[in-house]
Order: structure tokens, then sequence, then C-alpha cells
């Protein structure tokens, strides 16, 4: 024991991902959740704190050969790969949840996600926007990040001095 206090921070994307399904009372337990992103930021850490809520993951990206036959089979996508239009509503079953964290700024100025949104909204239960729908969540969580390090801070503890 080394008498410092331990931090832990959870990654503010993924952490929002995981908060706005809580929000909506989504059961990940047992639910089949395809995560289309491998990158370190978002994909692996979302991976981890899937399967730490009991899902079954299933791990593609934006080269995966015959996505949507993996997509067809989710009860949850979460995707993350700036691709636009990767997942069309053909690509999802009735039901589906869909989390789109994918963001790319089109040459006219539009921001558009990786889900093709007016051919997914009408199969989905839930689904998320872009913009508008993760990244005011993810800010969310920095900011939690943020209280929770300066609640620990040692700074916080003592009189400053002047």
């Amino acid at each position: 024991k080394t008498g410092l206090m331990q931090l832990s921070f959870l990654p503010c994307t993924p952490f929002g991902v995981i908060r706005i399904l809580e929000f909506y009372g989504v059961t990940l337990k047992g639910k089949h959740a395809v995560v289309i992103s491998k990158s370190l930021a978002v994909g692996k850490p979302l991976i981890n704190m899937l399967l730490a809520k009991e899902a079954t993951v299933t791990v593609c990206h934006r080269e995966t050969k015959d996505l949507s036959s993996f997509t067809r089979q989710a009860d949850i996508i979460c995707t993350a790969t700036g691709k636009e239009g990767l997942i069309t509503g053909d690509m999802v079953k009735d039901g589906v949840i869909v989390v789109d964290i994918g963001i790319k700024v089109l040459s006219d100025g539009k921001i558009v996600g990786d889900v093709d949104f007016d051919s997914t909204k009408d199969k989905a239960s839930l689904i998320t926007p872009v913009p508008g729908g993760v990244g005011p969540v993810t800010i969310a969580m920095l900011l939690e990040n943020t209280v929770k390090s300066a609640k620990q801070s040692e700074l916080l503890k003592s009189p400053r001095m002047i």
C-alpha cells in the first residue's frame, strides 16, 4: 500500500454509450452486441464494457467481409468507423438498438455518422442521431471524470497558499 489514492477513469465515449443504454433501460445481459470498431479509443474499451455487462460481443470493422451477416443477428449495433452509410436499414433486424458513434464531415460541412439514419430508424427500437447523440454524452462523461479527479485531488483537501 503506497498511501496514494488510486485514480481510475473510464474512456469517455464508450462510457457514454453504456450510460445511454442504461438511461433507456436496455438490458445488456445475454444480448448480442455487434461492435464495428477496433480502435483503442472507442472499440476495444466498449467491447470490454459490454462484456463486463454480460453481453455477447461480436467484433467487426469497416473492412469486415459480409458485414450484414453479422449486423442482421445483432440485438445491439455500436459503430464507430467514420465511414458514411456503412450501416443501412436492410442490414438490421426489426427492433435493433443502434448506437452511431461514427462521425464524418462532408465537403458541404454536413456532419453524418456511420448509419444511414433514414433507412434504419423505422426498424430500430432505439437509434442515436449524428450529430447530437453520443457526442454530447461523451462531453458529459469527460465532465464526470473531471469532477471525480478534482474530488480526489489533494489540492482540494488542503488550504491554498496565496
